[in-house]
C-alpha cells in the first residue's frame, strides 16, 4: 500500500491504541487508525477472532465496510505478548484470518494462487529455514539452549492454550486433544509420548488441555523451556490440533498429524485428519515458507523505524534472542572499573540487571570479568572489533563487546570461543557467507575501523615498497599473551627494518599512546622508520601502503578486509588460518583453512554482541555499521576526557614502575 492509497482503519479494541509497535507497523503499512464510525471505503480493524473482534464485525456489517484482521506474525518476539514483548511483525489480512478455514485468507490465496516458482524467492526460503534452525528460532523464544529432550525415539504431542481461537475456528475442542493423544498412543505402540506445554501455560497465563494427571509410564509432560527444534530432532512423529509448532515441525522435516485445519494443512505436507477439500495444491516446504514468512507478513525494523525484509527481521530477532539466552540467568560482574559499569549494564543487563563485585553468599548467576583481569570459571569480556567512534582510553562506550566462555580472542596460549567458531566455519551456509561478504563491502566502502579515529588525509609518502607498521600499547594483554620474541614497538620497528632494508617503513603509533593515555611511545621512531604517521585514521594509512607488518594489532585484521598483505610477528586471532604470513610459532589448534568471508563471519557476526546506542537494543552488526557510517551516535559526556587523562596517568606510572 503506497502513501497515496492510505486507508482509514477504525478500531474498537484498545490494544490498537496502546500497543505502540502494533500501531506503528499498521501506520507504516498504510493504515491510519481512527476512532468513531467508518464511512465510504473506510476499513474496520479487528484482532483476529479475539473476544473484542465482534465489536468491529458488527459495526462493519451494519455500515457495509470491509474488515481487516490483524494477527502476530509467525516469528513474533523473544518473550510473550502477554508479558509486554512487542511483535517483530504482523499478519494484516484483508480477506480473513490465517487460522480460520471458513474464509480464504490472503495467506491461503498466496499459497493457492501465487506461482511460487521464483528461484531467488525459494532460495531465500530455504535459507530462512536453515537460519531459523541454526538460531533455534520459533514464534516465541524463551528457550534455554542448554536443555534437551530425553533420548530420541519419542512421539511429540503439542498442547495448546484452552479456547484458543484457532482451535474453535477448526471446529475442535477438548475432545480433539483427547483424540490426538489416543491416536499418538495407538499408532505408535510402545513409543514414549512427550506432550509439549504451550509457553503461556508454562508461564501461568492460560491453562492447557493436558496436565500432570495425564502422565503415566508412557506419557510425559514437558513444560521446561526446551527449543522446539531440539524436540523435533528427537521425535519420530508429531501430532497437533492447530498449533503453529505444526508449521515449524514441517520446516524441521516432519509430516505432522493435524486434527484441525490451520493454514499449513491441505498442501501435501501434513497428515490431515480433517481435510480441507478446497486445498488441492501440493507445495514444497520452501514454497510454504515463502508464502507464510516472506510474502504474507509485514516485518518491522526497530532500529530504522521502517518495514523491512524477512531476513532483516530474522537478524533482529536472532540478536534479541541471543541476548536473552546469554543473560537470562543474570551476571555477577567482578572487578569492573566504575566507568565500564554503565555500558556493561546496557549490553548485558537488559534481562536481569548486573550485580557488581563479589557475590554475597551462594548465587546461580554466571560470573564475568574483564578479560585482562582473567579469572578461572569466569566468562571474559572485551571490546569487539567494531567498537566506537573514539578511543576506549577516552572512556568512549563500546558499541560491541565479546563475552567468551573459553578464553579470549587475543590469548594465543589457550583456546577461545572465537577459535572454536572459526575452526567450525566449514559449516557456514551460502547465505551466511553472502552476509559476511556484504558486511566486508559495507565496512570497506564506509572506511570503518575499530575506533574510527584520526585524520583521513595521509601526508605525501616516499616512493617505493611501503610497509605500514602499527604501534601497539606495550602493556596490552594481546602483547603479553600473543607475542613471542618481539614485545615492544621499538623492537618491532627494528625487526621490520632488518627484514626489509630497502622498503619504506611507515610507522603509525597507537592512538591511545599518541593521546598520552597508554604506554608504548618510541622516542626515536623517526630514526628507524622513514615516516611517522601521527593522528591518521588506520584505514587511510592502510590504503596508502603495500603491506602491513605487525605483532598482534587489530590493524592487521583491518588490512585483510582491504586485501592488503599482512605479516604477523605474533599470533593474533586472525593469524594461523592461511590468510597471513606468520613468522611466529604456529598454533596447532587452528586447523581450518579459511577465506576472508569465513574469518569475518566469525569475528564480526558470530562472536561479538552489538548494542545500538539510539534504540538501546541489542542489534545485528549491520546496524552498527549504519550508525558509524552516518555518525548517528549520541556524544559522550563532557567528563570523559578528564577521567581518561587521570586514568592514563595512573596507567603510565604503573607501567614505568613495573619496568
Amino acid at each position: 500500500m503506497t502513501q497515496g492509497t492510505r486507508k482509514n482503519l477504525y478500531v474498537y479494541n484498545g490494544g490498537f491504541l496502546t500497543q505502540g509497535r502494533v500501531r506503528r507497523i499498521l501506520d507504516l503499512a498504510g493504515y491510519d487508525i481512527k476512532l468513531g464510525a467508518p464511512d465510504g471505503d473506510d476499513l474496520v480493524g479487528v484482532w483476529g477472532h479475539s473476544p473484542t473482534a465482534p465489536r468491529g464485525e458488527t459495526i462493519a456489517a451494519r455500515k457495509g465496510n470491509s474488515v481487516v484482521r490483524v494477527e502476530d506474525s509467525f516469528l513474533r518476539s523473544v518473550g510473550l505478548g502477554r508479558d509486554g514483548d512487542p511483535p517483530i511483525g504482523l499478519n494484516i489480512d484483508r480477506n480473513g484470518v490465517h487460522f480460520d478455514p471458513e474464509t480464504r485468507s490472503d495467506l491461503e490465496m498466496v499459497l493457492a494462487e501465487t506461482p511460487l516458482d521464483d528461484t531467488a524467492l525459494l532460495d531465500r526460503a530455504r535459507t530462512g529455514i536453515d537460519l531459523m534452525r541454526k538460531h533455534q528460532l520459533s514464534k516465541y523464544n524463551l528457550h534455554d539452549p542448554t536443555l534437551s529432550a530425553t533420548k530420541p525415539g519419542y512421539v511429540l504431542v503439542i498442547d495448546q492454550t484452552r479456547k484458543d481461537a484457532s482451535i474453535k475456528a477448526s471446529g475442535c475442542d477438548s475432545n480433539s486433544f483427547r483424540e490426538m493423544l489416543f491416536f499418538a498412543l495407538t499408532e505408535h505402540p510402545g513409543a514414549r509420548i512427550i506432550i509439549k506445554t504451550h509457553p503461556e501455560t508454562s508461564a501461568g497465563h492460560r491453562e492447557g488441555y493436558f496436565d500432570k494427571d495425564d502422565e503415566n509410564e508412557r506419557v510425559t509432560i514437558v513444560d521446561a523451556p526446551i527449543s522446539p527444534w531440539a524436540l523435533f530432532e528427537g521425535a519420530v512423529a508429531v501430532y497437533t490440533v492447530s498449533s503453529q509448532l505444526g508449521f515449524e515441525a514441517i520446516l524441521a522435516g516432519h509430516k505432522p498429524v493435524v486434527l484441525g485445519q490451520p493454514f499449513y494443512v491441505g498442501w501435501g505436507l501434513t497428515d490431515d485428519r480433517k481435510p480441507l477439500q478446497r486445498r488441492q495444491r501440493n507445495l514444497t516446504r520452501a514454497q510454504l515458507f515463502a508464502g507464510a514468512m516472506i510474502l504474507y507478513p509485514k516485518w518491522y525494523d526497530p532500529y530504522h523505524d521502517r518495514l523491512c525484509s524477512f531476513e532483516e527481521a530474522l537478524a533482529t530477532l536472532a540478536a534479541l534472542t541471543r541476548t536473552w539466552r546469554d543473560d537470562h540467568k543474570g551476571w555477577q560482574a567482578e572487578d569492573m572499573r566504575l566507568w565500564k559499569r554503565k555500558p556493561l549494564q546496557q549490553v548485558f543487563g537488559s534481562v536481569q540487571p548486573l550485580k557488581f563485585g563479589k557475590p554475597r553468599g551462594q548465587t546461580n548467576r554466571r560470573v564475568m570479568r574483564w578479560a585482562a583481569k582473567g579469572g578461572d570459571g569466569a566468562c571474559l569480556v572485551e571490546d569487539g572489533f567494531l567498537r566506537s567512534r573514539g578511543l576506549g582510553a577516552d572512556l568512549i562506550a563500546p558499541l560491541s563487546l565479546v563475552i567468551d566462555d573459553l578464553g579470549i580472542y587475543y590469548d594465543a596460549t589457550r583456546p577461545s570461543r572465537l577459535e572454536v567458531i572459526l575452526n567450525e566455519s566449514d559449516g557456514l551456509s551460502d547465505a551466511e557467507r553472502r552476509r559476511a561478504a556484504a558486511l566486508i563491502a559495507r565496512i570497506t566502502d564506509a572506511g570503518l575501523s575499530k575506533y574510527n579515529h584520526g585524520q583521513t588525509v595521509v601526508p605525501d609518502l616516499p616512493e617505493g615498497r611501503r610497509i605500514l607498521v602499527p604501534g601497539q600499547v606495550e602493556d596490552d594483554a594481546s602483547i603479553r599473551l600473543g607475542a613471542t620474541d618481539i614485545k615492544t614497538n621499538k623492537d618491532l620497528l627494528a625487526a621490520v627494518r632488518k627484514a626489509n632494508p630497502a622498503a619504506k617503513i611507515i610507522y603509525k603509533p597507537h592512538p591511545d599512546v599518541e593521546a598520552g593515555l597508554r604506554p608504548g611511545k618510541v622516542d626515536d621512531a623517526d630514526h628507524i622508520a622513514d615516516v611517522v604517521l601521527e593522528n591518521v585514521h588506520s584505514v587511510a594509512a592502510i590504503e596508502a601502503v603495500d603491506e602491513v607488518w605487525t605483532i598482534t594489532s587489530l590493524l592487521g585484521f583491518e588490512a585483510l578486509l582491504r586485501d592488503t598483505p599482512v605479516t604477523c610477528l605474533g599470533m593474533p586471532f586472525y593469524a594461523g588460518w592461511g590468510l597471513t604470513d606468520d613468522r611466529a610459532m604456529p598454533i596447532t589448534r587452528r586447523t581450518a583453512r579459511l577465506d576472508l568471508t569465513a574469518l569475518v563471519h566469525g569475528a564480526l557476526i558470530a562472536y561479538p554482541r552489538y548494542f545500538d546506542p539510539v534504540t538501546r537494543l541489542p542489534c545485528p552488526p549491520e546496524v552498527i555499521v549504519d550508525r558509524l557510517e552516518n555518525d548517528d551516535i549520541p556524544p559522550p559526556g563532557a567528563a570523559n576526557r578528564a577521567l581518561a587523562k587521570l586514568q592514563g596517568a595512573f596507567a603510565s606510572y604503573a607501567f614505568l614502575w613495573r619496568r
